[in-house]
């Protein structure tokens, strides 16, 4: 094989990854490492952006090892065929057409599907070794009273290198805040707990487009706190979808529209329902577009759940990608077709 491929989130990387990264630099003269959940807005499942973790895998290698790996990162699509699609273009940018591909990875349980999308390359799974789960990496990392302390609990999870790298990361102010998100979603999830079975939430979001801006709040509060997002919610229980979702609008923009010319400007309805796309368990929304056939924007204030409402040009959105709770920009380009940066 020319080319060995891994695939992984790495948040952060720890030693089950060390071992399928030491396998792939047997396996080709050159690695391609791919780095998922790039492009996203810090959160406390994707701590690391994809160059903090670039830094923390080439840290652990050795001598000439740095030079046969390039890192390439791709955001999540929440579209497993475009994701795979985008992936297997981010790999060919980096190797050569005559190139013969291995693929490097583990299936450690129903998460690991993503690995049978490359039918076009040659599989090479790695045996169930020691199990080392990033959750729990985190788990410790973000619930650490002494950070040497924690350091020390995850000596055999996690290379010296990366210990070292998240320890001096810590100081830097995003850890905080991660932290505070962190305690809120355990403590959401720890709420639903007795439930007789793992709740499936719905939500509402309105995209509202108008003379070439679109609206958009900052989250003020966790998660994704000063964020931003569109505006929405979850559904109340005699609610109808639309219903819910313009008067969520309302709540937190005090759009200046009247709710007939909201139903009339309605253009689309989205469905998003990936099983990874909220932190706080299954959620599925309804997002619904509104065109207002209008040169002046509406008044706005924020208000609820919204720290900051604004209208934002549409032609700014792509480079604020990095900038939107969960997958908020991927519902935006879904109807606005934005593009994004470049990966």
């Amino acid at each position: 094989m020319n080319v060995a491929v891994l695939i992984g989130r790495f948040q952060p990387f720890h030693c089950g990854h060390a071992g399928l990264l030491a396998m792939a630099l047997a396996s080709a003269p050159k690695v391609v490492i791919v780095l998922g959940s790039s492009f996203h807005a810090r959160s406390a499942k994707n701590p690391f952006t994809w160059q903090e973790r670039a830094a923390m895998i080439g840290a652990t290698l050795k001598g000439g090892e740095r030079e046969r790996v390039t890192f390439v990162p791709v955001r999540d699509y929440y579209d497993d065929t475009q994701w795979a699609e985008e992936v297997r273009k981010a790999v060919g940018a980096v190797s050569d057409e005559a190139d013969a591909i291995t693929l490097v990875g583990h299936f450690k349980d129903a998460s690991s599907y993503y690995l049978n999308h490359f039918q076009q390359w040659t599989m090479q799974a790695a045996e169930a070794g020691n199990a080392h789960d990033a959750s729990d990496i985190r788990r410790v990392y973000f619930e650490a009273e002494d950070m040497d302390v924690s350091m020390s609990v995850l000596e055999d999870a996690v290379p010296l290198a990366v210990r070292q790298y998240m320890k001096a990361w810590a100081a830097l102010p995003h850890y905080a805040g991660l932290v505070e998100e962190h305690r809120f979603v355990n403590k959401y999830k720890a709420a639903w707990k007795k439930a007789p079975y793992a709740p499936i939430f719905s939500t509402v979001d309105a995209v509202v487009r108008c003379a070439g801006h679109v609206l958009l709040i900052r989250r003020g509060g966790f998660p994704g706190k000063g964020q931003w997002a569109v505006p929405g919610g979850f559904v109340e229980q005699r609610e109808r979808l639309l219903q819910s979702a313009i008067r969520e609008l309302g709540e937190e923009t005090k759009l200046g529209v009247l709710e007939s010319t909201l139903e009339g400007a309605l253009s689309a309805v989205g469905v998003f329902d990936h099983p990874d796309r909220s932190q706080r368990g299954r959620t599925i929304t309804h997002a619904h577009y509104f065109e207002l056939n209008s040169d002046a924007l509406p008044s706005v204030e924020a208000a609820d759940d919204a720290a900051v409402v604004a209208w934002v040009p549409i032609a700014e959105l792509a480079s604020m990608e990095e900038q939107f709770y969960e997958d908020h920009f991927h519902i935006l380009d879904y109807f606005l077709k934005l593009g994004g940066a470049p990966a």
